[in-house]
């Protein structure tokens, strides 16, 4: 691995201001999606090495919260231009651990800089209420605290984006943080820690664990000094979060699965949703929790918008994200490519038809052709289950009431997506989607300003904007007498 700052390269944990091994010297092996080549390995930790990062994430927590929001905002700021400064290195680290380009990495590098930006001036926007009191002797005072130490755990389809966006907003109000990065990808959250140390964070404020999500996770959600917990990842695994963090009542963020459903309306400008189609299902070879994984085409102009459609996937060039032109990466490992041939295969033994793509790339490895699916059957397991890759099933329909019901005939409820030029339409269909975003004549929603999650099992709480802060806060009610 080439980088122009080889010190952010690194295979130890980082706990307390120090980078340790694991106490059983067991190590992870990391390897490189496109080659299946070893990166490098990272320690094997488990429920010791993860109590003692809780503890020091616990003694840092008092003098961090003592600063004002002022100083916290000059460190997270100063961490963002490092960031920024080496922001190709970072790339580099992504694509080598995790596949996708080397621009979606860097803009993915970037975006986690506008999280960090933000909640660093957002901090400062703490506010209380003073609330006056039926009796003329007291005064209602109400003020905000930080939690305490967060635990969060993040996904390897965004391995730095997410950890900015889960830990930022706590860094700015006062808490601190023990990360617990996914096994495929860790050496993006490591790189983030040794810039961390260098824009001067006290020790022990951000501390990260590799190793074992299952007994990770279990002491993070059951360690009483842990007073909130933020997942990314699948809803079955949030479930057990959710009820390990019920032993001692936790705050909650859930950012779980999501079954986006992309709808084309017949009044629409077929070539501008053509084109958010193609941002939202390919970005990141189809692995984001919204990206659309159900295209709903009016019956009227389904054979335009699949031929137009078609002709742009065909266009897609796959690879090694490290080589120029490169759009579409492999799939982050094998158990992910078999999910999608077995998609594939279940719908068009359900009577879909192939239109582009359908079978693993000459490339092999865990390269999959992007495909298109045709005429797609909803009994089809793809209909009602989330693909992670790289293949979009179109559908037709005939009625705003008919797509409405199908879009929302799923337990997800994270990400959704229309094209109308009808403003009635629009408001209707919007307030009728039951889903926490909808992206309305647009394939990217994503920003620091917006509060990014879901309803139903797509999780709980928001995570970015003002109410992002919400989670890592509490409200203490404090009554004045004798006044």
């Amino acid at each position: 691995m080439k980088l122009k700052n080889n010190s952010l390269f690194k295979e130890k944990c980082f706990v307390g201001g120090k980078w340790i091994e694991s106490i059983s010297n067991n190590r992870i092996e990391v390897d490189n999606p496109a080659n299946k080549e070893i990166i490098g390995h990272v320690p094997e930790c488990s429920t010791e090495e993860t109590k003692l990062a809780i503890n020091k994430a616990n003694k840092a927590f008092p003098s961090w919260k003592a600063k004002t929001a002022k100083e916290r905002s000059i460190i997270l700021k100063k961490w963002a231009r490092l960031i920024e400064e080496n922001v190709d290195d970072l790339a580099t680290i992504m694509t080598i651990e995790q596949g996708k380009p080397l621009a979606e990495a860097r803009g993915e590098i970037l975006m986690g800089v506008s999280y960090i930006d933000f909640y660093a001036e957002e901090g400062k926007r703490v506010y209380g209420d003073i609330i006056q009191d039926p009796l003329p002797d007291r005064r209602i005072l109400i003020i905000k605290q930080p939690v305490g130490v967060v635990g969060a755990i993040t996904p390897w389809n965004f391995p730095s984006t997410m950890i900015t966006r889960k830990c930022a907003p706590g860094l700015a109000v006062g808490c601190t943080v023990v990360i617990k990065p996914a096994s495929q990808t860790p050496f993006s959250a490591l790189a983030l820690g040794v810039l961390a140390k260098d824009a001067g964070f006290p020790d022990g404020v951000i501390n990260i664990i590799t190793g074992s999500a299952k007994d990770i996770g279990k002491e993070l959600t059951e360690n009483p000094i842990v007073k909130k917990i933020s997942f990314t990842g699948s809803t079955e695994v949030g479930k057990i979060l959710l009820k390990q963090s019920a032993s001692t009542v936790k705050k909650v963020s859930m950012e779980l699965g999501g079954h986006a459903p992309f709808i084309v309306f017949d009044d629409a400008n077929i070539d501008e949703a053509v084109k958010g189609a193609m941002q939202s299902k390919f970005r990141n070879s189809g692995q984001t929790c919204i990206c659309a994984n159900r295209i709903f085409v009016h019956e009227k102009i389904y054979d335009e918008f699949l031929n137009k459609f078609t002709n742009e996937v065909n266009k897609i060039k796959v690879g090694n994200g490290l080589n120029e032109g490169v759009v579409s990466g492999p799939l982050i490992d094998i158990n992910s490519l078999n999910k999608v041939i077995d998609h594939v295969n279940d719908a068009v033994s359900n009577g879909a038809k192939i239109a582009v793509g359908g079978e693993i790339h000459s490339l092999g490895g865990n390269f999959f052709q992007p495909t298109v699916l045709s005429n797609v059957n909803t009994k089809a397991k793809i209909t009602y289950e989330e693909t992670f890759g790289p293949v979009a099933p179109l559908y037709k329909f005939s009625s705003d009431e008919e797509v409405i019901k199908l879009a929302n005939d799923t337990p997800y409820g994270l990400a959704s997506y229309f094209y109308s030029r009808d403003i009635g339409r629009i408001w209707r269909v919007a307030e009728a989607l039951e889903y926490g975003q909808v992206g309305v004549n647009t394939g990217l929603t994503t920003k620091a300003e917006i509060p990014f999650g879901g309803v139903k099992e797509s999780g709980l709480g928001r995570e970015g904007s003002k109410y992002g802060l919400d989670d890592y806060l509490e409200i203490k009610y404090i009554s004045i007498a004798g006044i």
